[in-house]
């Protein structure tokens, strides 16, 4: 086992007095608090109590220690892997001391070699300087020169400061010249070409494998070939432009970004080469954590703030030019904690999107300031660290504070209030609703419901067919599939549905198009008369639900207006396909509920007092039995199904909007003669009998078992032939 192992596991089983510990284990055992990137972690409450810093130093021993190579590498990269987590660790007075002193702790290769300088090579040596003058001397990856400084101690210092920087360029991080050092190693003769070729790649094997095998055997070749170029080609141009951008959003690409032709669209709106150019000799640090979920465009124009702000003012030639950038700041305010996984903060992403959209590229290129309420980009350069500056967001005390607000008020009523507080706050529109949390398992509902959807294939007519609300996309991919000759095309108002959408698409290679769009204005987006069928799936009692017409929600002439908006835009002969929620005629009459389940009762006097749709009144009969509208009595086993999870949603919407008879006069007021309903039909949708049957018990008024009344209706609009529009 290699010593440095054996000297962990010591640690971990306290069979080592502090005292005794090497410098390089007190110093990562001394970590108050984790810095890393969070790219790779699952959960950031699982990081509490933790050392994840030693934790990865023991990992990357491990890869070492069944390394098969020569006595000297394995001596030499081990050395390497424990110091060079060290600018990560330290305790807060350590960490606080170190930066005073000149240490760059955020390029943390570069800090952890300054590190191994002072603590190793200074105090072997006897060449101290005064008042950590040491440690902030050279800040620099060239050999060391002082008195009985070894070959070997200028060669681990330079692969410490070099460390990781492999897997970076691989990744877009850095540029070539960042790995230049390292050829000196053969110049100067301490090295031949295959004795540098074997230890670079058995420390990065260690770095990388250290992090994820399944990572290493991806990129093991590309080190390799890159390893080749540091050997006998240290002036290797670096990568083009477009390549760095598409290694840098490698995550997005792998998501479905459509890189290409965000690009080629970028090209259009600004001379991308140009603008970037300054990066050019510049490492990027944890861009990809910070930025993966934006897009290309809003990516690059956070680099143009940047690039562009007063801290980023000096010349290449000047002496304090800077030559790091860190994004750490901004990606450690992207994530949260909830329920035990890592969850993007889509409320600063949003009210970051919007603060960029304000920003034209001559507004960027010129440094003209854009006043934005509670929101701005900060570029910070601090006065002991000259050539790094790190880039970030910051939110008003006020936003800032709201945002936590939502993030609390997630599983609870007042959600809905929250996220339409923090949308006045920024100015955007109420109606524009994103269902910021847990949209993954919005999206996967929706597509969970695909057989039934199946059936609005069958009425679908002509060529052109728009998905109003696609949710998942389900609909788009059965269109696809079973009517090759149609083009489906899905309409959502929801920004983060379009990109998840988009992204799918890309991923999974669809030829359905997505837009962005409001379903109450579709000629704004398709020109009148062109579209053969529109379909509103489980769609019209969500605009019914959620968008504010004449100053209220739950307007029905919310309705009217998606109805003749539809209408609008179809061609003669063409259809409105609808598949919604109903409500059951005659609505005078009353149902009991038995809860089976002993928090059953609850559940409906907390559902009473949290439903926004209409006043819902029941008369408690027993101590688990309750008497109430038939309507309502549906309206409530909707959500009761859905279980709490869904709860902070469902009590926002009203499915059932209209009965049979109450839909025919809305479609006849909206669409008039024009319009011709050629079917329709209401049933109980599958599964809601098998969901409850253990869960209660549905009766008449006067106690006997019924089944559940309709819950969904198919109605088939189609407009006559001859007539233009409303």
């Amino acid at each position: 086992m290699l010593h440095a192992l054996e000297a962990i596991h010591s640690y971990r089983t306290g069979s080592i007095p502090e005292a005794k510990q090497q410098p390089w284990l007190q110093l990562l055992a001394a970590a108050e608090q984790p810095h890393i990137n969070l790219e790779r972690i699952h959960s950031i409450a699982e990081l509490e109590g933790t050392n994840p810093v030693l934790d990865y130093v023991e990992r990357s021993l491990h890869v070492l220690d069944q390394l098969n190579v020569s006595f000297w590498v394995r001596e030499i990269v081990e050395e390497v892997l424990v110091w060079s987590e060290t600018a990560k660790a330290g305790s807060l007075n350590q960490r606080k001391a170190w930066q005073r002193a000149g240490v760059n702790l955020f390029v943390h290769n570069r800090g952890s070699a300054q590190l191994y300088r002072e603590y190793v090579i200074h105090r072997s040596t006897g060449n101290m300087g005064s008042d950590d003058k040491a440690v902030a001397e050279a800040n620099d990856t060239n050999p060391i020169q002082g008195k009985a400084i070894t070959p070997r101690h200028q060669m681990i210092y330079a692969l410490i400061a070099t460390h990781g920087l492999i897997g970076q360029y691989i990744r877009g991080e850095i540029p070539f010249a960042e790995n230049a050092p390292l050829h000196a190693f053969i110049t100067h003769g301490w090295l031949t070409a295959e004795e540098l070729h074997r230890v670079l790649m058995a420390l990065n094997e260690c770095i990388i494998a250290g992090v994820d095998p399944k990572l290493w055997q991806q990129v093991e070749a590309e080190v390799e070939r890159i390893v080749g170029w540091i050997i006998s080609e240290p002036n290797h141009a670096d990568w083009p432009l477009k390549e760095r951008l598409s290694r840098l959003r490698s995550s997005s690409i792998r998501e479905g970004e459509a890189l290409d032709e965000a690009y080629a669209e970028l090209q259009t709106e600004l001379d991308v080469e140009k603008m970037l150019a300054p990066l050019s000799h510049r490492t990027l640090w944890y861009v990809e954590s910070a930025l993966q979920d934006f897009s290309l465009q809003e990516m690059v124009k956070v680099f143009l703030l940047a690039l562009h702000s007063g801290d980023m003012a000096q010349t290449a030639s000047d002496a304090n030019d800077v030559r790091h950038i860190s994004f750490e700041p901004l990606m450690n305010t992207m994530y949260y904690d909830y329920k035990g996984v890592k969850k993007l903060n889509i409320y600063k992403k949003r009210m970051i999107e919007k603060y960029l959209e304000q920003w034209s590229w001559k507004q960027v290129e010129e440094g003209k300031p854009v006043i934005y309420p509670h929101l701005t980009h900060r570029v910070v350069r601090h006065r002991e660290l000259q050539d790094t500056v790190f880039v970030t967001f910051e939110f008003s005390p006020a936003a800032e504070k709201l945002i936590a607000f939502c993030i609390e008020a997630e599983k609870s009523p007042l959600y809905e209030k929250a996220v339409l507080l923090l949308f006045d706050l920024f100015g955007l529109r109420r109606d524009a609703y994103d269902r910021f949390h847990n949209e993954e398992t919005y999206l996967a509902d929706m597509n969970s419901s695909g057989d039934y959807k199946k059936v609005l294939l069958d009425y679908i007519v002509g060529k052109r067919v728009l998905d109003i609300g696609p949710g998942g996309g389900v609909l788009l991919d059965l269109i696809e599939q079973e009517k090759p000759d149609v083009e489906p095309i899905g309409i959502d108002i929801s920004a983060n549905v379009i990109e998840a959408l988009e992204r799918k698409k890309q991923r999974e290679g669809h030829r359905w198009q997505v837009m962005k769009g409001d379903a109450l204005m579709l000629d704004q987006y398709v020109q009148p008369g062109t579209v053969d069928t529109v379909i509103f799936s489980s769609i019209l009692h969500e605009l019914y639900s959620y968008i504010e017409r004449d100053g209220r929600r739950f307007n029905t002439d919310t309705v009217v207006a998606a109805l003749q908006s539809s209408f609008q835009v179809l061609s003669p002969g063409g259809r409105i396909l609808i598949r919604d929620g109903i409500m059951t005629e005659p609505q005078e009459q009353k149902r009991r509920i038995r809860f089976l389940e002993p928090e059953g009762m609850r559940w409906l006097e907390r559902y009473a007092q949290d439903f926004q749709g209409r006043e819902i009144t029941f008369e408690r009969v027993a101590e688990n039995e309750a008497v109430l509208n038939i309507n309502d009595a549906m309206e409530f086993l909707y959500t009761y199904t859905w279980g709490e999870e869904a709860y902070v949603h469902e009590i926002q919407e009203q499915f059932g909007i209209f009965t049979p008879s109450a839909y025919e006069n809305c479609i006849r007021e909206a669409l008039g003669e024009q319009a011709e309903i050629i079917r329709m039909e209401h049933f109980l949708q599958e599964g809601y009998t098998e969901a409850l049957e253990e869960r209660i018990m549905f009766m008449s008024e006067d106690g006997q078992p019924v089944p559940l009344p309709d819950s969904t209706c198919l109605l088939v609009i189609e407009k006559k032939k001859g007539t233009t529009d409303v």
